[in-house]
């Protein structure tokens, strides 16, 4: 339970989104973590399955070097950004956020070939459905969290329930 003397931080998002004109499906966290925003790039924080299910899907090893993740993004014609902008928050609790500031996605979508949006869990889902979905007019599909939180999802459960991301870029 969050407690109104918590010490909230209001934290405007420090990564720029990664796409380019030839991203095909744009997946979407809620915010970065503390530990991603240490690290300086999406999904940092070491227990979190994101790297570990790109790699399970694409069949590839990657490294922990930011530019190799990057070119991997791009490579597959996937773009990554969040929902949130900016927001209050306690340490990288979703729980905790309040004070939503959503992300505009309009130049991601205008200067792309976006045909799909991949929400990285609820908070993700319902953010985009709130803020965003009616005005990029692409429908989102709420896939499982990678987040070391969802720990009721092994690898494998979110590698199944993220296959379908692999149509989109066929």
């Amino acid at each position: 339970m969050i407690q109104a003397n918590d010490d909230y931080q209001t934290i405007i998002h420090p990564l720029d989104p990664v796409y380019n004109h030839e991203s095909k499906v744009l997946i979407l966290g809620s915010f970065p973590s503390v530990k991603t925003r240490e690290y300086g790039f999406f999904y940092g924080h070491p227990q979190n399955r994101f790297w570990p299910l790109m790699e399970a899907l694409f069949e590839v090893d990657l490294s922990r070097e930011i530019p190799e993740r990057k070119a991997f993004l791009l490579d597959h014609h996937l773009a990554v950004y969040d929902s949130i902008y900016q927001c209050d928050i306690i340490g990288s609790a979703d729980a905790s956020i309040q004070n939503v500031v959503p992300s505009d996605l309009n130049k991601i979508i205008q200067e792309s070939t976006i045909q799909a949006v991949f929400c990285n869990g609820s908070l993700s889902y319902k953010t985009y459905q709130k803020y965003q979905a009616k005005e990029t007019g692409i429908p989102a599909q709420q896939v499982p969290s990678t987040s070391p939180a969802n720990a009721r999802y092994r690898l494998e459960d979110l590698v199944t329930a993220w296959q379908k991301l692999l149509d989109y870029l066929v």
